[in-house]
């Protein structure tokens, strides 16, 4: 019985599951989005973005941790180079994970996990955090009809006064 046991083993034992951690994570990296099965996308996506989150303090204890889950001196690079400056306003969610059909020879459900800041197609038609709209009046639940009309019997008075 699997009583609280929260993680996917993808079918793998420990340092096989870690291999292929580390190495779809070193290619989501450098190539900023793949495809592989749904299962693997949703366990990368547990594994990839605490490492995104702490790539965002560039210090020498930082890239150390890193390095020891990814193992490679260019993902690294590109991380702290590229995706942490990218990012460093975002407060989560780093990636996303999009559903893509089913795998023709075993009918596995594929998906494509890509970072959210390097899409160019979703963010060409949204405005950055900084350049949004003046910021809006706040609502109350009070009908404004009802003091639009008082404020116009007050300027008919007045008017009514000053014909006089």
């Amino acid at each position: 019985m699997r009583h609280g046991n929260k993680i996917n083993h993808l079918g793998r034992k420990i340092g096989h599951r870690a291999a292929l951690l580390k190495n779809m994570a070193a290619s989501l990296i450098l190539h900023k989005r793949i495809n592989t099965t749904l299962a693997k996308a949703r366990e990368l996506r547990q594994y990839l973005e605490p490492l995104v989150t702490k790539s965002k303090d560039n210090t020498t204890h930082s890239r150390r941790v890193i390095f020891s889950y990814l193992q490679s001196k260019d993902a690294l690079k590109e991380l702290f180079a590229v995706i942490a400056p990218k990012i460093a306003t975002r407060p989560g969610g780093y990636l996303r994970v999009i559903k893509t059909g089913f795998r023709s020879g075993d009918a596995a459900e594929m998906a494509l996990i890509e970072f959210v800041d390097f899409n160019e197609v979703y963010t060409l038609g949204t405005k950055p955090a900084s350049a949004a709209a003046p910021e809006k009046k706040k609502r109350t639940r009070r009908s404004s009809t009802k003091k639009a009309k008082a404020q116009g019997e007050q300027t008919e008075t007045e008017e009514a006064k000053k014909e006089e």
